[in-house]
């Protein structure tokens, strides 16, 4: 019975490190994810004028703010 008990010990350890890597790899993934959303967003406002900016009720000192909740919004839904 020891043994029996010291196996399962063992497994649910590599299961719980198993477990701990695949969250650390899912977080860099979804960072990756929501910096590409970052980027993209950043530079499809950067294109616009600013007068197509101030149709929108945006300024370009903001651009980065905005680009970053989008971002963020995005991987949140």
């Amino acid at each position: 019975m020891a043994y029996y008990n010291e196996i399962n010990r063992r497994e649910d350890v590599l299961e719980r490190g198993l477990h701990a890597i695949a969250q650390l790899l899912q977080g860099a993934a979804d960072r990756r994810a929501e910096h590409r959303v970052y980027r993209e967003t950043l530079a499809e406002l950067t294109a616009l004028s600013n007068r197509e900016l101030a149709d929108l009720g945006m300024h370009r000192s903001e651009l980065k703010r905005i680009a970053h909740e989008a971002a963020k919004g995005v991987l949140n839904r």
